[in-house]
């Protein structure tokens, strides 16, 4: 008998993780390899947020502070959903975790009972179904095609909902392939969420920010006040404040479930980080006014990508509403033979034969629940985006 738990059987590494370590080991073993794996802005933390955490050193905030959250960076939090969600949060009703990682762990540890079932439209987030699997559920993912634009319809979902239905994770705009669901598309899945009173929703709105063009985000909620006591909304700064390092993710929701996911979080890492929560105050109190001039760096680049993808051979990418990612279809490469001799029978083997022999990483779609497709994180230079992108026409050119 192994002495590792059983639990660890169930579960698999974190992909997009994998490939970024692969595409740095590469380059510290002198590759010339451009990565497009990580899911991170390449630009630095705003200045202002920096000077409040070394204001925040400076003041001796390095002690211990309440498990989940200080109490001035809740009532932020509650301003914040109030001003750009218009939902009515108290203090009491906020949890602050190590990142949007744990509060989206925390939640799922705190409510899942063996058979329980989590829907997970796919594509999604590689962690989410892991997660679901080490608290003791059981992820159902729905799979959305291209063809629907990677979105969730509602006669799927209703096709998915059993009595064992628990939670639906629902992501928007989506990491992998940042498609954003408008109003009426979310007014149609929470319709049928009514209909299921036993059904709770759990969101990620962690790209709420992130969007582009005419697209205006929403979230659950939001749209449907009916289901506000059996939503949790979940967001954090990582992605539109850049501080992917810093580790502050959030949550709001009933009593219940915040205090269930106190009472997690309590016996294992405690508080977050007492500086970073200090950070995340000036972010969600302080100037927005890069997060417009950011957006439209991002809306480049991604016009950008698209337009290089969809000229290579055999390569489909949709243009998404948000995030920084794309989520090109491979099905015109399946079957083909690389000039290396190799043979692509399926999406991971196209992104291995890509990092050999053109020095591109990305994240293959299997890993996301749906192929054949790989994903494209733009959160990079203008100038590597361009390399990268004709590296892989040319690779795509080269196939036979």
């Amino acid at each position: 008998m192994s002495f590792l738990s059983a639990t660890l059987s169930r579960v698999k590494p974190s992909p997009t993780i994998a490939v970024t370590n692969k595409a740095r080991e590469l380059k510290a073993a002198g590759k010339d390899v451009i990565g497009l794996g990580a899911g991170e802005p390449d630009f630095d933390t705003p200045d202002n947020i920096k000077a409040a955490a070394k204001a925040a050193i400076d003041a001796g905030h390095t002690k211990y502070t309440a498990v989940d959250g200080l109490p001035e960076l809740k009532e932020a939090i509650c301003a914040k959903f109030k001003r750009d969600n218009g939902l009515d949060y108290t203090p009491a009703q906020v949890s602050v975790g190590t990142g949007g990682k744990q509060i989206l762990y925390n939640a799922l540890v705190a409510t899942l009972n063996p058979g329980d079932e989590v829907l997970i439209p796919a594509p999604y987030w590689v962690s989410y179904p892991d997660m679901v699997l080490l608290a003791g559920g059981e992820p159902v993912a729905i799979e959305c095609p291209i063809e629907n634009n990677f979105k969730l319809t509602p006669e799927q979902l209703e096709a998915a909902i059993t009595p064992k239905t628990k939670w639906l994770i629902f992501n928007s705009p989506s990491n992998p392939t940042g498609a954003g669901y408008t109003w009426d598309e979310l007014k149609a899945l929470t319709d049928v969420l009514m209909k299921h009173p036993h059904v709770w929703v759990m969101t990620d709105d962690m790209y709420e920010h992130l969007t582009y063009g005419d697209f205006e985000f929403c979230t659950p909620a939001q749209v449907e006040p009916g289901l506000y006591d059996r939503t949790l909304t979940c967001n954090g700064v990582s992605k539109a404040y850049a501080m992917t390092g810093w580790r502050i993710g959030y949550a709001a929701g009933p009593v219940e479930v915040i205090n269930a996911m106190r009472k997690i979080q309590s016996q294992s890492t405690s508080n977050p980080c007492s500086v970073s929560q200090y950070a995340a105050l000036e972010a969600l109190n302080g100037t927005q006014d890069f997060i417009p001039v950011n957006n439209e760096l991002f809306k480049r680049r991604r016009d950008m990508v698209v337009e290089m993808l969809n000229a290579a051979e055999g390569i489909n990418c949709p243009t998404p509403e948000g995030a920084f990612y794309v989520y090109p279809s491979v099905a015109g490469c399946i079957g083909k033979t690389t000039p290396a001799g190799a043979k692509i029978t399926n999406d991971e083997e196209f992104a291995t034969a890509l990092l050999e022999e053109k020095g591109v990483a990305v994240v293959f779609g299997a890993a996301f629940g749906l192929s054949p497709n790989f994903r494209v994180s733009y959160a990079t230079s203008d100038e590597a985006l361009k390399e990268a992108c004709t590296r892989i026409q040319d690779f795509c050119a080269s196939l036979s």
